[in-house]
């Protein structure tokens, strides 16, 4: 399996409900390095997977509607705890389906799956993998 992955950042508020969540219960802030990485079983003609620059694109697109955002005010999330996997989720569930419709070219089409990681620190991070339909 062949994989390649893009990277970008973005920084959101949020807060959580319950007790288990302590003082992030309260409103606070978090960047997130975000990397996509595209697997495929194999390359096209010309040895690539996905065109880089179409991937860097798609992921920098989904993450400007995050991005410098109050997430407890994001419709996306209503009724949810925006935790670190459930945003990977998030991103994953975009990315998917932007590589099903084609915005990622024929290469995107081919993809079989996609893992997501949000790293909150160097020493956390969460992410979200499954297969593509």
């Amino acid at each position: 399996m062949y994989s390649l992955t893009v990277c970008d950042h973005i920084m959101i508020a949020h807060s959580f409900r319950g007790a288990e969540f302590g003082p992030a219960q309260r409103l606070h802030g978090a960047t997130y390095a975000v990397e996509a990485e595209f697997r495929a079983p194999a390359l096209d003609a010309l040895g690539l997977l996905i065109d880089i620059g179409l991937a860097r694109t798609e992921l920098r697109r989904i993450l400007d509607v995050l991005d410098y955002r109050n997430l407890d005010e994001a419709t996306e999330f209503a009724g949810r705890n925006t935790t670190t996997e459930v945003v990977a989720q998030h991103v994953w569930e975009q990315l998917g389906a932007a590589c099903r419709a084609g915005t990622l070219g024929d290469g995107g089409k081919r993809v079989a799956a996609l893992k997501v990681t949000l790293r909150e620190s160097p020493l956390a991070w969460a992410a979200y993998e499954g297969a593509l339909a």
